[in-house]
């Protein structure tokens, strides 16, 4: 049996770090308001001439060394982004012509948040298919740029950054299981309601977001679909090394591993420094996590997103 198997992982955050004291000079706002509610201390933001894809493509170099591959070693590239670098074409072809790389599909992926997890799900399916043998899966935005930074309701979560994984198919057993599941009922929770349209742009361009709304959501989607991936693989969420979630909010990180009776000493926490970085939160996390040799070869994760749409899902996967 084929199976797809993580042979590196990379990330790539900008450097103009912002804290909360630095927000708080431009917004009404407070580093003790933000960090209370969201865990939250800082994020990172593109500069003004950086894209989705010089993102993307940092963290996709960094994978691929440390997968000890050649970028023509790839033959399948999946950019998930809600912040592409143009209408069209994808941003994957954009970050496929940065890589040197040239003849594979490449494609992007839009599930806001929960894109990552459901890019990582695609590839496994093309590997174990036989369609592919070595896949470059990025997660990367630049989710300032749809920011309206009046609103401290909503400015003062996001952040920028990429990360990226590189799957290989393997006899040995890698993504385990995933579940994905959307909602279109909830679309009016989280939504950027903006179209282009005859040469400009109509509807509101910066995140709409109803935060008691996706909490709630939120932290019983989450569970109820980690109780579901572990339970169709057969797998007990004690037997998990760590829990690596979207970094969206402490607070709902909180509920998931208390739902599962996992201490918070097994999760990978990056939310304080990296705030929500939409599609590039987990694989960011999953980076962090490797290392700094929290997550080392043989041990079991359970990866976890959910996003606008609503779109969510799980992978349980042994690294």
């Amino acid at each position: 049996m084929t199976y797809a198997k993580i042979l590196g992982t990379g990330s790539y955050l900008p450097a103009n770090r912002v804290s909360n004291d630095d927000l708080a000079q431009r917004v009404d706002t407070s580093d003790e308001w933000i960090s209370s509610r969201t865990g939250i201390k800082a994020r990172r933001l593109a500069a003004d001439d950086e894209k989705t894809s010089d993102l993307a493509a940092a963290a996709g170099r960094r994978a691929l060394e440390a997968a000890g591959l050649q970028p023509q070693d790839i033959d399948l590239i999946i950019v998930a982004t809600a912040t592409p670098d143009m209408q069209f074409p994808s941003t994957a072809t954009i970050v496929q012509q940065k890589l040197g790389i040239s003849g594979c599909p490449a494609f992007d992926l839009q599930a806001v948040c929960a894109g990552f997890i459901y890019a990582i799900t695609t590839a496994d399916a093309y590997i174990r298919s036989g369609m592919a043998k070595r896949a470059l899966v990025i997660g990367a935005e630049v989710f300032s740029r749809i920011l309206d930074w009046n609103d401290r309701s909503t400015c003062v979560l996001f952040g920028d950054g990429a990360g990226a994984v590189v799957l290989g198919a393997s006899d040995e057993p890698g993504l385990i299981r995933s579940k994905l599941h959307a909602d279109g009922n909830y679309l009016d929770l989280l939504n950027v309601p903006a179209q282009i349209a005859d040469g400009g742009v109509t509807g509101l361009p910066f995140l709409k977001m109803d935060g008691q709304g996706v909490f709630k959501f939120a932290v019983k989607q989450l569970a109820a679909v980690a109780d579901e991936v572990l339970a169709e693989a057969g797998f007990s969420a004690e037997k998990l090394d760590w829990i690596v979630p979207h970094q969206a909010n402490r607070r709902i990180i909180e509920a998931t591993a208390k739902h599962l009776g996992i201490s918070m000493e097994k999760v990978i926490l990056t939310v304080a420094e990296h705030a929500n970085t939409s599609a590039a939160s987990v694989p960011l996390a999953l980076d962090d996590g490797i290392r700094s040799g929290k997550i080392v070869r043989g041990q079991h994760l359970l990866l976890e997103g959910i996003g606008g749409g609503f779109a969510w899902g799980a992978v349980l996967l042994k690294y």
